[in-house]
Parts: structure tokens; sequence; C-alpha cells
């Protein structure tokens, strides 16, 4: 299960990632900083970096087997939670300076905190046994 889940994550993020690159999908921001992904959530050039980089490697762990996904499950779990922290930290403004960021971009974080860390810590160890 985790296996699919870290495969299926990959897929979506680095779609999500080409998408951001693509105005038709993306309402472009007054400031010229960025658009508005799907017309909800703020996106930019490292926004978009990050989420190829991150899908990329979901993917290369989904491959690789229930044990790295799991990992990568955990860590990033993590991550996204203190991504998430920022967020509320930034509000509207870039984070770090440097990654596009709302409010949608928070919520969004949160979610996908609580699923990945539910995946690398909350689910059986059984399916790493698998050959």
């Amino acid at each position: 299960m985790v296996k699919t889940a870290a495969i299926l994550f990959g897929l979506v993020f680095l779609v999500v990632g080409i998408c951001g690159f693509f105005p038709s999908i993306t309402t472009p921001m007054p400031d010229g900083n960025g658009g508005m992904l799907l017309g909800i959530f703020h996106v930019n050039l490292a926004h978009n970096i990050v989420h190829l980089a991150s899908g990329a490697i979901f993917l290369l762990c989904g491959l690789a087997g229930a044990g790295p996904s799991r990992t990568f499950f955990r860590i990033f779990g993590i991550v996204y939670a203190l991504v998430a922290a920022l967020g509320f930290y930034y509000g509207d403004q870039p984070i770090l300076g440097i990654v596009a960021n709302n409010m949608s971009d928070v919520w969004l974080h949160i979610v996908l905190a609580v699923v990945m860390l539910f995946l690398g810590f909350g689910t059986s160890g059984g399916d790493t046994a698998t050959v």
C-alpha cells in the first residue's frame, strides 16, 4: 500500500509542478510574482521546482520499495508540517522570501502532512518484508 501511495504522490506532485508552468491553468498575479494554480493555490518558479523535485523523489522511493517509501513519507510529513507552520507565520507572503504561499497552500500542506505522517508512521510495517 505504501509503495503505491508513494508512486501516486509522485505522479500528482509531478503533474502539479508541471501545471504551475502553464498560463492556461495558472491565473497570473497582479504583481507579476507567480500565479494562482486553479485559481486557488499561489505558485511561482520556486514552488513549481519543489513540486517537481518532490514528485521525482516520491516516484524513486515508490519504485525502490515499501521501506524507502515509508521513510520518505515520514521525512516529508515532518517537512510539510514545518512548511505549514511557516506558512501560518508568513501568511500570504512568500515563505523565506522565495516560495509562493497563501492560506490555501497552508491548509493543503497541513492535510498533506497528516496523510504523509499517517502513511509513514501509522501504517503496518508488514509490507516491508515482501520480496
